[in-house]
């Protein structure tokens, strides 16, 4: 690859662009979990951007820490990416020669702005950056401003548009046949000064402004406020006709320019701005985090085929930025006797924000950012599938049972063994009966595909049967189910998850509480004492 198509490529999330073109996540799950209203950009899903590639997450790494390192390079990209947004809309507009040519000028007085930005903003602190991304940056910033493209459509920019931006009025000379109808038309003159009208007041003291070269005796019908939209458009049109004749020269001159020089060096830009978005969200999430307590390290990416995942310390991010309290933390470790967790407890005891929390730290991890842990060791994963209570509304034709049964089947036609499933209450539409032997084929079947899996979940009967489903998988090569349980201390939540056997009984009440349906609840909303 020589200099240019490296510079093309140049991406602050891939190292090269073979990477860039490897698989990426599909689905939603950044947003089912949360996370994705902190990260996603405002152009493309948050799955495009997290990658499987172990060199792809180093790489990232690199950037992010580089980032935290240096504010004011972040401050200089978050300022970048609006005026990169410009550009892009202006190379959308449909327009005539006049007005391509105005866009064409905006297009590289904006591209001078943004280098200018970038030189000024992020060269004086190259000697803080270690990793590959924002140093390859920089030299793309220092050949640009030394290049003599830069310094030429610079030194001329301000000559090619006093030509057009200076012009304020236009004389225009009209023939007229006998009956006094239009014959033909042109331009007499191109001025650098406004013509002026004369006001009421003028009309009614009868000043006479005919003698002045710059007052206007009568206005034209077309551009009067009264005129139909019409009118103006043709106005318009045989105006931008006219003087697309007259700087015929010009637009061909300048267009070379930009078409040979801006057009081949904004591209690259352009393709930073969601990688722009999307860092520059998440070093302010990161930031949020810390301000919140939260204990955040790199993981450790271990580049095997295992499904390794190893957490000490874990806290769901989602959670901590909503709260002011210092979050509960939980270990949680897939290994040769548990790659699927079953996870019980009493409600509001804290299973979904671990179940969550788990898949919000893969995607922290896999954007390349530090993750909300004490400790993280893992694998990585080539998808995250979410099967939630509120995952999906259109019930129609199938019921509640049906639609949930509907996208487990979905997930099945995706899912590998290095993927993250995640469970949270699934086939709680239907009776503990049906659904613990529903559940139970669909555990067992997670397990022969081998990915790692978090089922919280109110059917303790299914947690009781995980003896039975080991011993029904092991024979068919399939990963262990072990149990986690949502602890009580001295009848409180303490949101400690502990691996342990499931708890005999059955929080009934807390089950009839979540819906508001417990003695307590109904009471209370009757006014009624015990």
């Amino acid at each position: 690859m020589n200099a240019t198509e490296q510079f093309n490529n140049l991406s602050l999330l891939y190292p090269d662009a073979d990477k860039k073109r490897l698989s990426s996540f599909g689905g939603n799950a950044s947003f089912e979990l949360g996370i994705g209203a902190y990260l996603a950009p405002a152009s493309t899903p948050l799955e495009c951007y997290i990658s499987d590639d172990f060199d792809t997450v180093l790489y990232r790494q690199e950037t992010v820490k580089d980032l935290l390192s240096s504010p004011e390079v972040l401050r200089v990209l978050a300022k970048c990416v609006p005026i990169i947004k410009d550009i892009v809309e202006l190379r959308n507009l449909a327009s005539d020669s006049t007005e391509d040519y105005l866009c064409s000028i905006t297009e590289a007085e904006l591209y001078i702005t943004l280098i200018e930005t970038l030189s000024e903003g992020i060269l004086p602190e190259r000697k803080k950056l270690t990793g590959r991304a924002l140093n390859a940056l920089c030299d793309r910033i220092e050949l640009l401003t030394q290049s003599e493209g830069y310094i030429k459509i610079n030194n001329s920019l301000k000559e090619l548009t006093s030509r057009v931006r200076d012009v304020k009025s236009v004389c225009v000379a009209i023939n007229l046949d006998g009956t006094l109808k239009p014959e033909n038309a042109g331009l007499v003159s191109i001025n650098d000064k406004k013509f002026t009208f004369p006001g009421a007041i003028e009309r009614i003291l009868k000043i006479d402004h005919s003698k002045s070269e710059t007052t206007c005796i009568a206005p034209l019908i077309a551009l009067d406020k009264n005129a139909s939209e019409a009118e103006q458009t043709a106005m318009k049109i045989a105006l931008n006709s006219a003087l697309s004749s007259v700087f015929k020269n010009d637009f061909k001159a300048w267009k070379r320019i930009v078409r040979t020089y801006v057009l081949e060096n904004t591209d690259f830009l352009i393709d930073l701005l969601p990688e722009c978005e999307i860092l520059t969200k998440a070093v302010e999430f990161i930031s949020s985090l810390k301000e919140h307590g939260v204990t955040l390290t790199y993981p450790v990416i271990v580049n095997d085929n295992e499904n390794s995942f190893s957490a000490i310390g874990l806290v769901n991010p989602v959670t901590a930025m909503k709260s002011d309290e210092k979050m509960v933390e939980n270990d949680i470790e897939f290994d040769e006797n548990a790659g699927i967790y079953i996870v019980t407890g009493p409600n509001r005891g804290g299973k979904s924000v671990l179940t969550c929390a788990v898949g919000d730290a893969v995607i922290m991890a896999q954007l390349g950012l530090p993750v909300c842990a004490e400790k993280l060791e893992m694998s990585l994963c080539d998808n995250i599938f979410c099967h939630f209570p509120d995952g999906a509304e259109d019930t129609t034709g199938k019921g509640r049972l049906g639609e949930e049964c509907s996208r487990l089947s979905d997930i099945f036609s995706k899912v590998t063994k290095r993927s993250l499933v995640l469970l949270d209450e699934s086939l709680s539409s239907t009776g503990s009966y049906e659904a613990s032997c529903i559940a139970s084929e669909v555990v067992s079947a997670l397990s022969v595909i081998g990915c790692r899996t978090v089922f919280s979940t109110h059917l303790h009967t299914l947690a009781s049967q995980i003896s039975e489903i080991n011993e029904r998988c092991e024979k068919l090569g399939g990963v262990r189910v072990d149990s986690l349980v949502a602890d009580i201390e001295s009848g409180e939540r303490s949101f400690k998850i502990r691996r342990a056997s499931p708890v005999g009984k059955s929080f009934a009440s807390d089950i009839a509480d979540k819906y508001g349906l417990s003695l307590d609840a109904i009471l209370k909303k009757r006014d009624i004492k015990e």
